[in-house]
């Protein structure tokens, strides 16, 4: 007997690499897609499924979020936040430095690769942090995805807000830089300004659009002195969005969170502090100008900064509320929604979700259906809508700012390197995802 495990999805529409649709068959073998074809001869699998009026997508790679391990486990850790992943149709995540102990060292790194090892149920990369003491780690770790940068919105050994240190960031070597552009000396000049006011809303004042384009044109900058490969994290206004429109480097590319997309400053009234988060909700015509900017390539792909918080450190009173939403489990589905709303279509979703993504990263062998391309899968229902249920979600925060939005596209099934990681509401816990690799 063989050990090979194979998988049969038979009747699926497939998204093919093109963005055009196929119904048709997948098989798989062990990690990776063998054959998509509109029918794939009688053969013996391991698994088969009739997937007849659903819609196969290349699994989620989410390139923005913070799962709280080591050190904030109380919070979330990789496994429940891993869980949360396959539920929502993400196969796969590059998680974020701000961590207890920070992952500024080689030694950090490795201990966040061996805890995802043994926890996580999807595949996994994580960032480098940069420090206002350039560590030499910075340049060597490996394997990492980039090095993070906070300009602002960040205390302690994180925040990089001297000009010196940016440059001799953005001089050194070769690897990829992301960005969370906030421009901090505006925000305590701000937060001067408005200290004593404890309604959430005064947030996006303090950390306004200004605070923001002034970081980004900073980043932009230096990006182009050096010819350095920059990535504009979270990308949330109008004003970085019309930059980008007029002057972005071949080398430069930009996200924006479905929050900064469906979420505007009318939420504090309705959610209060769980609308918290960095950087800002900003305006309507703000969400108007970044959908535009995405359907036309200024804006790349899709991350959701899942940055989860308790509730009890939610119910504090602003400015004690820490910022950060949770978002690994509705992206896919708020996403999906709005291409059924006509705002989008599927293949844009899939291109902004999977494929750029894994373009950008130069994550090999990911983000498409294709032979030869790992097996990381999504089957989704376009068909029946549910909502956002708090009792539902498998994120150890246990809350979301979408909470009784009704959406489509939940995921049906999870593949992960040819291994069904989840369905029928269930997560398969003995599934393990691997470590990314990231080309040169």
């Amino acid at each position: 007997m063989s050990s090979s495990q194979s998988l049969l999805i038979r009747h699926v529409r497939i998204v093919l690499p093109n963005g055009e649709f196929m119904v048709g068959d997948v098989l798989t073998r062990d990690r990776l897609i063998m054959e998509v074809a509109p029918e794939i001869a009688s053969t013996i699998a391991t698994r088969e499924i009739d997937a007849q009026g659903l819609t196969l997508l290349p699994g989620v790679i989410d390139p923005q979020v913070h799962f709280r391990e080591p050190g904030l486990e109380h919070k979330e850790d990789l496994f429940t936040a891993s869980c949360a992943c396959a539920k929502g149709g993400v196969t796969s995540f590059l998680e974020m430095p701000n961590t207890r102990p920070l992952t500024t060292t080689q030694a950090a790194l490795d201990d966040k690769l061996q805890r995802a090892a043994s926890k996580s149920v999807v595949n996994y990369g994580f960032f480098i942090g940069a420090t206002a003491e350039v560590l030499p780690d910075l340049l060597t770790a490996q394997p990492t995805c980039g090095i993070k940068v906070f300009m602002g919105s960040m205390h302690g050994q994180l925040l990089v807000d001297q000009d010196t240190v940016l440059e001799t960031i953005f001089a050194q070597g070769n690897r990829l830089i992301a960005v969370h552009a906030e421009d901090q000396e505006r925000i305590n000049q701000r937060r001067q300004e408005f200290a004593g006011i404890h309604d959430p809303a005064i947030h996006s004042q303090i950390q306004d659009n200004q605070a923001a384009l002034l970081a980004t044109q900073k980043a932009l900058n230096l990006a182009k002195k050096y010819h350095r490969r920059l990535h504009i994290l979270h990308l949330s206004t109008a004003e970085e969005a019309e930059l980008l429109r007029q002057d972005k480097p071949s080398w430069v590319t930009a996200e924006v969170t479905p929050q900064h997309l469906l979420l505007n400053t009318s939420a504090y009234q309705d959610i209060g502090t769980l609308a918290q988060m960095n950087p800002p909700l900003r305006s309507p015509h703000d969400n108007q100008v970044l959908w535009q900017a995405l359907r036309d390539g200024v804006i790349d792909f899709i991350a959701t900064d899942h940055a989860p918080h308790t509730l009890a450190e939610k119910a504090q009173e602003y400015p004690n509320t820490p910022s950060g939403m949770p978002g690994v489990e509705t992206s896919l589905p708020l996403m999906l929604t709005a291409a059924m709303e006509g705002k989008c279509t599927v293949a844009q979703v899939v291109h902004w979700m999977s494929q750029a993504v894994a373009q950008a990263y130069r994550i090999p062998n990911k983000g498409v259906i294709a032979p030869g391309y790992d097996a990381d899968l999504v089957l989704v229902d376009l068909d029946t809508y549910r909502p956002v249920r708090r009792e539902e979600l498998l994120t150890k925060c246990g809350w979301s700012p979408f909470e009784g939005w009704n959406l489509t596209g939940w995921p049906v099934t999870t593949i992960v390197g040819g291994q069904i990681v989840y369905e029928q509401n269930q997560v398969n816990t003995n599934v393990r995802g691997q470590a990314l690799t990231f080309l040169p």
